[in-house]
């Protein structure tokens, strides 16, 4: 009797808890038991113990089984990759002024600001030791390949996060969709999706694969991923989002849906809007964060952003069937289809 084969959606969670497991068995090996453990390496470990999907560890895990590799072979460059992603978030979350992570006080609320800094810092640089480590299972050569390519990512997201804290500071008012579209493969594609994949492909092929083939494919399905963040963080479930519903009004970022709402709002209702953003984060109320919401709705930005992102995941669809339609059937090459479905559905 064939095995049936599980739904999308049942097989993106399956692979994502498998893979996420598999990655936090070994990233808290990396984490040291020393001192100063109050001020530093107990709080090292708070974000990662926090939990999340594990989505890009399990994507750079899956790309290179995908291509030929065992699960050990790539296991570090996952650790590394969830690590930095660890140390982002905190460092994120104190620029965004953002009170909650993970159904939890964000670090800087806990802890000040200067201590979550230097947590952060030390998540960094915890990062690197994995990738070294990779030598004695990937040699020289992969390992140094595999560490190009994370000063490449790291580079792309600290300039995509300078275009978002940059129009934030100044109150940039005209920033167009392609602008939103450039920040957001700087930002979120690098380290969500292309990184993941270009490095899960050179593990794959022993460094065999021109992976700037995995740029469009990241680039669609990263894009689609974080138009549904943002959305998730107007209309989603606030106990499964994990962080404060509306946030992202409060901290003046320019998504997809509010700058759709500059674009069709009346002259009056732009000039309250781009005053309301020039306060201080303080300085915004319940009552600002409801009228944008209103006015989001009145507008269909809600709607567009959605139609967004469905065409984006469609595209990585079409750019997943190019780069994969090559290799043989596998789990991971399902899952990884999967993916462009399941970033625009979940919740």
């Amino acid at each position: 009797m064939i095995a049936s084969t599980p739904a999308p959606e049942k097989l993106v969670s399956s692979v994502l808890r498998e893979y996420s497991d598999a990655t936090r068995a070994v990233l808290f090996d990396y984490l040291p038991t020393a001192e100063p453990r109050r001020y530093l390496y107990d709080l090292v470990a708070d974000y990662p113990r926090r939990g999340g999907r594990g989505f890009r560890p399990s994507l750079c895990i899956a790309t290179a089984r995908a291509f030929g590799a065992p699960l050990d072979a790539a296991i570090q460059t996952a650790v590394a990759i969830e690590l930095m992603h660890n140390a982002m978030l905190i460092h994120d979350d104190i620029e965004d002024e953002s009170d909650e992570r993970r159904g939890s006080p964000t670090m800087h609320v806990s802890q000040g600001v200067p201590i979550a800094i230097n947590v952060g810092d030390m998540l960094s640089m915890l990062s690197m030791k994995p990738l070294l480590d990779n030598r004695r299972t990937l040699g020289t050569s992969l390992s140094l390949r595999i560490l190009e390519e994370t000063e490449r990512m790291a580079r792309e997201s600290a300039e995509g996060q300078a275009l978002e804290l940059g129009w934030r500071r100044d109150n940039v008012n005209d920033v167009v969709e392609s602008d939103y579209l450039e920040m957001v493969l700087k930002k979120t594609c690098w380290l969500a999706t292309i990184h993941p994949c270009r490095v899960g492909a050179l593990i794959g092929t022993g460094g065999m694969l021109d992976v700037d083939r995995f740029i469009r494919f990241g680039f669609f399905l990263g894009a689609a991923f974080q138009i549904q963040d943002d959305l998730l963080n107007l209309v989603g479930d606030g106990k499964s989002y994990g962080k404060e519903l509306g946030g992202d009004i409060l901290e003046g970022k320019r998504t997809l849906m509010l700058i759709r709402l500059f674009e069709q709002a009346t002259t009056a209702e732009r000039a309250r809007l781009s005053a309301m953003l020039g306060q201080p984060r303080a300085e915004r109320s319940a009552e600002d964060v409801g009228w944008v919401r209103e006015r989001m709705d009145a507008y269909g930005c809600i709607d567009y952003a959605r139609q967004v992102a469905h065409g984006l995941a469609g595209a990585a669809h079409h750019e997943f069937t190019l780069l994969y339609q090559h290799l043989p059937d596998s789990r991971d090459k399902r899952f990884i289809g999967a993916l462009p479905s399941w970033v625009i559905e979940r919740n």
